[in-house]
């Protein structure tokens, strides 16, 4: 695959009209995503003071896409996946709107707080395979590495800006609000969609009857599971969501208990780490090729477990700072060269379900590790079951360091 190296590679991608329309779109909706769950996890703190309610409101959010993601792969193959997203923002929008209304009429709890969290984690379960298999349609071959580069930009952008909206929001006019920007910012993103002009955006997969789905699901399982970049790749994607990831979670209660820096000293360390992801991010877009990234993805778990050490292991809130933005850093090279090598492995009639995976596992296996830590943390505080997740993270460089090579192989070819 030919490929376009440094900031041409980006600008290559953004100037395709219909990914730069979904660009576009997508950077607000990324912010108003980051605010909301900034928002929730603040508000839940508050109202509970409580590690495992901030566990459960990551499962609630995180969870639905492990149970509800291969049947959204399957469907994704088998519909138009602009519409598809079209209609999950749509919904979203409605559920942010309601989170803001119950929070200004004062009547919100944890319990229900908690419930329209889940709903919202069921929407997104939809909408993230389609948003995934989209990308491929928006750009040429050439250019994908660096549009799910810009991607992962934008994401990260979004959880360095997010937050500190959310801070400045909360801190001005009240949670409520960071819902009401939440649900304007998926507007944005819907009208932006209807700038994109694709032709019959699907898999290209010929379609079967809805009774197939269950075969179609196992299909895409087995098809990942014997494929050995694939297999291998999401055990390192998984282990590293459930061992390393769910620190995020966990923020509001470091900031209060361990440093007690507050509501903006939760800002900060949320925006620290999207600081971190945001130049990873750069990094990996205008790095614009394949070729060794399989070595850059297992060389960033180390680095994650290291930097999630020296984040839990210490009581200054300036060395934490920087330990997260470094371990942001490593986070998004995981996730995102994770990603370009899973793209550019799998036979695009599969990809639907396979990005499914990618994403079920991605957002549905920090749930887990989230109230695992968060239970752990009313018992231990929050340092001691961070470190022990990056001890695993160790233990899992150490795995995949001899298998590598053959990993590069099956999934950086053309």
């Amino acid at each position: 695959m030919a490929v376009i190296s440094g900031i041409p590679a980006l600008t290559a991608a953004l100037r395709e009209r219909n990914y730069r329309a979904f660009s576009i779109g997508n950077l607000l909706s990324h912010n108003g995503t980051w605010a909301q769950r900034t928002a929730v996890l603040w508000f839940t703190w508050e109202m509970t003071g409580s590690g495992f309610w901030l566990g459960l409101m990551a499962v609630a959010d995180l969870l639905p896409v492990v149970f509800i993601g291969p049947l959204a792969g399957a469907i994704a193959d088998r519909v138009n996946i602009l519409t598809m997203i079209k209609i999950t923002q749509v919904l979203a929008a409605i559920q942010s709107a309601l989170l803001a209304l119950l929070t200004f009429m004062g009547v919100m709890t944890p319990e229900l707080l908690f419930a329209l969290v889940l709903a919202h984690g069921i929407i997104l379960s939809f909408n993230q395979p389609a948003r995934l298999a989209l990308v491929p349609h928006l750009v040429q071959r050439e250019n994908l590495s660096a549009a799910i580069g810009i991607n992962s930009m934008i994401f990260n952008s979004a959880k360095a800006i997010g937050p500190v909206i959310a801070g400045f929001l909360i801190n001005g006019w009240g949670i409520g609000f960071a819902f009401v920007f939440n649900a304007l910012s998926y507007v944005w993103f819907v009208g932006s969609l209807l700038f994109i002009r694709i032709a019959n955006p699907r898999s290209g997969k010929a379609r079967t009857p809805a009774r197939e789905v269950p075969r179609e699901i196992a299909e895409g399982f087995r098809y990942a599971m014997q494929h050995i970049g694939i297999a291998r790749m999401l055990i390192v994607l998984s282990v590293v969501s459930i061992f390393g990831r769910p620190y995020m979670e966990l923020l509001s209660g470091f900031a209060d208990e361990v440093f007690s820096r507050g509501a903006d000293g939760y800002s900060l360390m949320l925006s620290m780490t999207g600081i971190g992801s945001l130049v990873g991010g750069f990094w990996i877009a205008q790095r614009g090729q394949l070729v060794g990234l399989t070595s850059r993805v297992v060389l960033a778990t180390l680095l994650l477990g290291l930097s999630l050490i020296g984040f839990a292991a210490t009581n200054l809130y300036g060395v934490a700072l920087v330990c997260l933005m470094i371990s942001g850093f490593a986070v998004i090279i995981i996730g995102v060269g994770e990603q370009t090598l899973l793209q550019n492995a799998v036979d695009p009639k599969m990809r639907g379900r396979v990005m499914s995976l990618y994403g079920m596992i991605g957002r549905g296996a920090p749930a887990i590790g989230a109230i695992v830590m968060g239970t752990l943390a009313e018992f231990f505080g929050f340092q001691a079951p961070v470190i022990a997740g990056a001890v695993m993270l160790l233990g899992l460089w150490l795995w995949a360091l001899p298998r590598r090579d053959a990993m590069a192989k099956s999934l950086e070819g053309d």
